[in-house]
Parts: structure tokens; C-alpha cells; sequence
């Protein structure tokens, strides 16, 4: 099993739009073979951060999940609405 952890920070002016590019990422994502669960927060004391807790199935998933059109399309939407890069983690589970 492999989970991903991925931090999004909007500007101030753009969170909304973030918000809505990454909750229909989301919904698609969970769509995905190979996608066990994937889950988005924003924080409650700091909107213009955004968390996404994932799990998959294995590695190959999750490279396929990067690979799919639909996280290019999120990326390029929010690309330029980002106050900086995304920071995206891998994580193997061990026990």
C-alpha cells in the first residue's frame, strides 16, 4: 500500500477556485483503479491551505494516477493560482 500526502497552498484571492479544481480532482481520483481512498481537507484556520491524504493500491497506481488527465487538467488550472509548488510525498506503508 502506498499513500500520498500532498500539501496545496492557494493565494489569498484564488482559494475558492482552488477549492473547486481539487474537490472535482478528488472525486475523480476516487474513480481510479488502484485508488483505495482519497481524501481532502482544507484547513479550518488557514483556507488557503489544502491537504489531500491518499491511498493506493501500489506504486504503479499511483504513477498512473499522476500520468491521468485529469491531475494534468487540475494542475494546469491551478498552476498560476498557487502561492507555491505543491508539496507532494510518497510514503510505503510498513506496518
Amino acid at each position: 500500500m502506498t499513500h500520498v500526502l500532498a500539501r496545496i497552498t492557494a493565494r489569498a484571492d484564488t482559494a475558492d477556485k482552488v477549492r473547486q479544481v481539487l474537490v472535482e480532482l478528488a472525486e475523480q481520483s476516487r474513480t481510479e483503479t488502484g485508488c483505495v481512498a482519497y481524501t481532502l481537507f482544507q484547513r479550518s484556520d488557514d483556507p488557503v491551505l489544502f491537504q489531500t491524504v491518499e491511498q493506493w493500491r501500489d506504486g504503479a497506481a499511483v504513477d498512473a494516477h499522476m500520468a491521468s488527465k485529469h491531475v494534468g487538467a487540475a494542475v494546469a488550472q491551478v498552476g498560476a493560482l498557487l502561492a507555491a509548488p505543491p508539496e507532494i510525498l510518497r510514503f510505503d506503508r510498513l506496518a
